[in-house]
């Protein structure tokens, strides 16, 4: 059942990441880059690491992505507007791809498929072994960094604050 799950998504991610590529629209792109986030945090699910997972959805996902998709539609980009690009541009463009295909294959030649990882400790992502190292050694310098952004965050609104006259 978990590597029939691991491959469906494993073949999503590559699908939508190539939509992400091959898109002519950027807002579009940026919609499937999302989706391909989603897919990521199926992978972090599946790996048993919940707190990767969450962070993922919530930072890459929720803000990132969303911010991303504000700025393209606040551009207005349209194929009038665009300049021409050179043809040094392009062939700088291709010689990268052509890195990009070298390194994928040699990748692909050094892995193997047959053999999948396998954890030596599965709780190692969970929340909870998190919160024991957090709130255990850590729990002054974590403290203490929540002081930090507080006070950080005092000082913004401080400063923003407009006197009265």
């Amino acid at each position: 059942m978990g590597t029939s799950v691991f491959y469906v998504v494993a073949a999503l991610s590559i699908f939508f990441s190539l939509m992400v590529i091959f898109s002519k629209n950027p807002v579009h792109s940026v919609l499937y880059l999302i989706v391909t986030f989603f897919t990521f945090t199926v992978h972090y699910v599946l790996l048993n690491a919940q707190f990767l997972a969450v962070v993922n959805f919530i930072v890459y996902m929720g803000a990132i992505m969303v911010l991303f998709l504000f700025v393209l539609m606040l551009l207005n980009l349209n194929k009038e507007n665009e300049p021409s690009k050179s043809n040094l541009i392009k062939v700088v463009g291709i010689i990268a791809g052509c890195c990009l295909v070298v390194t994928l294959i040699g990748s692909f030649k050094a892995t193997t498929l047959s053999n999948p990882l396998v954890l030596q400790n599965p709780d190692l992502g969970l929340v909870k072994n998190l919160g024991k190292e957090l709130f255990g050694p850590f729990m002054l310098p974590f403290e203490l960094s929540s002081i930090l952004l507080l006070t950080a965050m005092v000082g913004a609104v401080l400063l923003t604050k407009k006197e009265k006259v």
